[in-house]
Protein backbone atom coordinates (compact mmCIF):
# COMPACT_ATOMS: atom_id res chain seq x y z
CA UNK A 1 0.00 0.00 0.00
CA UNK A 2 1.58 3.22 -0.67
CA UNK A 3 1.59 6.57 1.12
CA UNK A 4 -0.45 8.66 -0.16
CA UNK A 5 -0.64 11.84 1.78
CA UNK A 6 -0.34 14.92 0.81
CA UNK A 7 -0.25 18.58 2.07
CA UNK A 8 -2.85 20.67 1.09
CA UNK A 9 -3.10 22.81 3.33
CA UNK A 10 -1.32 24.33 7.09
CA UNK A 11 -3.20 24.49 10.12
CA UNK A 12 -2.05 27.93 11.82
CA UNK A 13 -2.20 28.57 15.66
CA UNK A 14 -5.51 30.09 17.00
CA UNK A 15 -4.59 33.48 18.98
CA UNK A 16 -7.84 32.75 20.52
CA UNK A 17 -10.35 29.83 21.71
CA UNK A 18 -13.10 31.99 22.90
CA UNK A 19 -15.36 33.77 20.13
CA UNK A 20 -15.10 37.03 21.92
CA UNK A 21 -10.71 37.17 21.77
CA UNK A 22 -11.52 36.53 18.19
CA UNK A 23 -13.07 39.25 17.68
CA UNK A 24 -11.05 41.43 19.51
CA UNK A 25 -8.04 39.94 17.41
CA UNK A 26 -9.91 41.16 14.73
CA UNK A 27 -10.99 44.60 15.68
CA UNK A 28 -7.41 45.24 16.88
CA UNK A 29 -5.92 43.89 13.49
CA UNK A 30 -7.97 46.37 11.63
CA UNK A 31 -7.31 49.26 13.86
CA UNK A 32 -3.48 48.74 13.37
CA UNK A 33 -4.21 47.71 9.30
CA UNK A 34 -6.21 51.27 9.12
CA UNK A 35 -3.88 52.96 11.21
CA UNK A 36 -0.67 51.57 8.94
CA UNK A 37 -2.94 52.61 5.62
CA UNK A 38 -4.00 56.06 6.90
CA UNK A 39 -0.56 56.88 7.81
CA UNK A 40 1.43 55.50 4.79
CA UNK A 41 -0.85 57.04 2.51
CA UNK A 42 -1.13 60.52 3.82
CA UNK A 43 3.16 60.39 3.75
CA UNK A 44 2.49 59.47 -0.44
CA UNK A 45 0.02 61.93 -1.11
CA UNK A 46 2.14 64.27 0.94
CA UNK A 47 5.10 63.27 -1.32
CA UNK A 48 3.11 63.15 -4.40
CA UNK A 49 1.11 66.40 -3.91
CA UNK A 50 3.49 68.96 -2.63
CA UNK A 51 6.75 70.10 -5.05
CA UNK A 52 8.95 70.96 -2.64
CA UNK A 53 9.09 67.81 -1.22
CA UNK A 54 10.60 66.15 -4.37
CA UNK A 55 13.80 65.64 -3.25
CA UNK A 56 15.79 62.19 -2.99
CA UNK A 57 15.10 61.73 0.55
CA UNK A 58 11.05 62.21 0.27
CA UNK A 59 11.66 60.51 -3.02
CA UNK A 60 12.87 57.15 -1.07
CA UNK A 61 10.27 58.03 2.02
CA UNK A 62 7.78 57.48 -0.87
CA UNK A 63 9.24 54.76 -1.96
CA UNK A 64 9.30 52.72 1.59
CA UNK A 65 5.64 53.90 2.37
CA UNK A 66 4.59 51.91 -1.09
CA UNK A 67 6.80 49.37 0.29
CA UNK A 68 5.11 49.14 4.03
CA UNK A 69 1.55 49.21 2.68
CA UNK A 70 2.44 46.02 0.63
CA UNK A 71 4.71 44.37 3.76
CA UNK A 72 1.27 44.70 6.39
CA UNK A 73 -1.09 43.86 2.94
CA UNK A 74 0.22 40.79 2.75
CA UNK A 75 -0.19 38.70 6.00
CA UNK A 76 -2.87 41.06 8.03
CA UNK A 77 -5.52 40.67 5.94
CA UNK A 78 -5.55 36.71 5.88
CA UNK A 79 -5.08 37.17 10.07
CA UNK A 80 -8.42 39.34 10.27
CA UNK A 81 -9.93 36.89 7.86
CA UNK A 82 -9.13 34.04 10.34
CA UNK A 83 -9.93 35.83 13.32
CA UNK A 84 -13.24 37.05 12.18
CA UNK A 85 -14.18 33.58 10.48
CA UNK A 86 -13.06 31.11 13.53
CA UNK A 87 -10.82 29.64 10.68
CA UNK A 88 -7.36 28.31 10.82
CA UNK A 89 -6.41 26.73 7.59
CA UNK A 90 -4.17 28.38 4.98
CA UNK A 91 -3.53 26.73 1.69
CA UNK A 92 -0.09 25.54 0.29
CA UNK A 93 0.02 28.14 -2.18
CA UNK A 94 -1.32 30.92 -0.31
CA UNK A 95 1.33 30.72 2.69
CA UNK A 96 3.68 30.45 -0.42
CA UNK A 97 3.24 33.28 -1.76
CA UNK A 98 2.88 35.12 1.34
CA UNK A 99 6.30 34.16 2.47
CA UNK A 100 7.57 35.16 -0.90
CA UNK A 101 5.86 38.57 -0.73
CA UNK A 102 7.28 39.27 3.22
CA UNK A 103 10.49 37.94 1.72
CA UNK A 104 10.79 40.06 -1.42
CA UNK A 105 9.13 43.42 0.52
CA UNK A 106 11.11 43.39 3.52
CA UNK A 107 14.48 42.99 1.76
CA UNK A 108 13.29 45.72 -0.43
CA UNK A 109 12.88 47.67 2.38
CA UNK A 110 16.01 46.95 4.04
CA UNK A 111 17.53 48.38 0.52
CA UNK A 112 15.73 50.95 0.40
CA UNK A 113 16.97 51.77 3.96
CA UNK A 114 20.41 51.42 3.13
CA UNK A 115 19.97 53.76 0.62
CA UNK A 116 18.35 56.45 2.89
CA UNK A 117 21.32 55.88 5.25
CA UNK A 118 23.69 56.85 2.40
CA UNK A 119 21.42 59.49 1.20
CA UNK A 120 21.76 61.33 4.80
CA UNK A 121 26.02 60.52 5.05
CA UNK A 122 26.41 62.47 1.86
CA UNK A 123 24.00 65.26 2.99
CA UNK A 124 25.87 65.35 6.08
CA UNK A 125 29.20 64.63 5.46
CA UNK A 126 29.97 66.16 1.37
CA UNK A 127 26.96 68.76 1.11
CA UNK A 128 29.04 70.33 -1.68
CA UNK A 129 28.98 67.52 -3.53
CA UNK A 130 25.14 66.13 -2.89
CA UNK A 131 23.55 67.44 -6.16
CA UNK A 132 26.34 65.60 -8.06
CA UNK A 133 26.73 62.20 -6.42
CA UNK A 134 22.28 62.15 -5.47
CA UNK A 135 21.14 63.64 -8.61
CA UNK A 136 17.57 62.71 -10.14
CA UNK A 137 18.93 60.11 -12.14
CA UNK A 138 20.96 58.64 -9.41
CA UNK A 139 17.90 57.80 -7.17
CA UNK A 140 16.12 56.65 -9.74
CA UNK A 141 18.83 54.23 -10.76
CA UNK A 142 19.23 52.89 -6.99
CA UNK A 143 15.55 52.67 -6.47
CA UNK A 144 15.32 50.10 -8.97
CA UNK A 145 15.36 46.36 -7.72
Amino acid sequence: MPNSSSISEFLLLALADTRQLQLLHFWLLLGIYLAALLGNGLISTAVACDHRLHTPMYFFLLNLALLDLGCISTTLPKAMANALWDTRAISYAGCAAQVFFIFFLFSAEYCILTIMAYDRYVAICKPLHYGTLLGSRACASMAQP
